[in-house]
């Protein structure tokens, strides 16, 4: 039966209070849609970090520090300022970034920084046409077939989280992890992406060595010129392998931030972690925080990371050999199972923030 073929149901009754709460919703969710553009902008600019003294400013001020055009600055401003990012004295006309948030918007080392969030969602939207036809053809689409914004984007989305919580309390939660890390060990970061992760570890921790590695050769050399540019390109390598392809074991420890779910096959993945972890190694396992059933998930964080699983990780995965397709809401449960299927034995929930899940997993 087509379309066209099938009865045309009798309207349902609308509950107009129903749907007055529905399109204030809306409006909301449009508002915060159409704000990307102008973060993206306030980020590119420098708009927000002239303004992070939070002094106020006229708009003609603001365009003479950032050498912009004042018309679009005054704009830009009222905006920001309907938005809640910036505050407006109508008495002087004046526009002010509170120092709250000049840490998210001004601050790229601060952990509540969150432009590159609305580069991440950029990226979404500029990529939508490939993954609408992969609803028609059930295809995948591969991390490296995105827009180029989405790895910078991934990169300044996630590394705020690991500055605020890696050290802080990921690592301590393992057993005995840290006093490893301090005395000197050797340590994989698989799926590192632009190398955040292994950057922040090892400048925290100089007496051990990072590997990290992804297939996305892109990334790679963005890892690289960030360890430079950090200091730490003695400690710390990047090499271009995938997940299976992993190599220069044993090591003490192995991480995967964010990625495991990713992954076409991650219980090969898994399998080949186990051949290379030592002896009372540790593997840290870093996911999106999710329940194990769909409605433990529908929530303000599920939306974000539903939505991220339905354009990247999703397709990603189905874009591999096996295509076990997990998604960014797979939940302990499920993640456990693919664990025990590879040969561990031992998974415990060692830490969580409202992002993200940390499992310690064990042969």
């Amino acid at each position: 039966m087509t379309t066209q073929d099938r009865p045309v149901a009798a309207p349902a009754a609308i509950d107009q209070e129903k749907l007055d709460a529905f399109m204030g919703s809306f409006v909301g969710d449009l508002g915060a849609a159409a704000t990307t553009a102008l973060v993206l902008i306030g980020d590119k600019l420098g708009l927000y970090r002239a303004m992070a003294d939070s002094v106020p400013v006229t708009s003609a001020q603001l365009a003479e520090r950032t050498g912009t055009r004042e018309r679009y600055v005054r704009e830009w401003l009222c905006q920001q300022a309907a938005s809640g990012y910036v505050e407006y004295d109508a008495a002087d006309g004046t526009f002010r970034l509170p120092p709250e948030q000049a840490m998210a918007l001004a601050d790229e080392d601060s952990p509540a920084f969150i432009p590159g969030a609305f580069q991440l969602v950029a990226a979404m939207v500029k990529d939508e046409p490939a993954i609408t036809e992969r609803f028609r053809t059930g295809e995948g689409f591969g991390w490296h077939e995105h827009h180029h914004d989405l790895f910078a984007g991934t990169e300044r989305f996630f590394r705020p989280g690991y500055l605020g919580n890696l050290l802080t309390s990921w690592i301590p939660a393992l057993d005995g992890v840290q006093a490893k890390l301090e005395a000197g060990i050797r340590v994989a970061d698989i799926g590192c992406g632009h190398g955040a992760s292994a950057i922040i570890m090892a400048k925290a921790f100089p007496n051990s060595t990072f590997v990290g590695s992804d297939y996305h050769e892109a990334s790679i050399e963005a890892a690289r010129r960030a360890a430079e540019r950090a200091g730490v390109a003695d400690r710390v390598s990047f090499e271009v392998a995938g997940a299976h392809d992993m190599r220069g074991g044993p090591f003490d420890l192995v991480c995967v931030f964010d990625a495991l779910h990713d992954m076409g096959d991650p219980v090969g993945a898994a399998r080949s972690v186990r051949r290379q972890l030592a002896d009372n190694g540790a593997w840290m396992v870093v996911e999106p925080f999710a329940g194990d059933a769909v409605e433990d998930n529908l929530n303000p964080v599920g939306r974000i990371f539903y939505a991220g699983s339905t354009m990247l990780c999703t397709p990603a995965s189905l874009s591999q050999d096996v295509g076990l397709a997990l998604g960014a809401q797979a939940g302990q449960q499920r993640l456990t199972a693919v664990l025990a299927e590879a040969g561990f034995s031992r998974v415990r929930r060692a830490a969580e923030t409202p992002f993200n899940l940390v499992l310690e997993v064990r042969p």
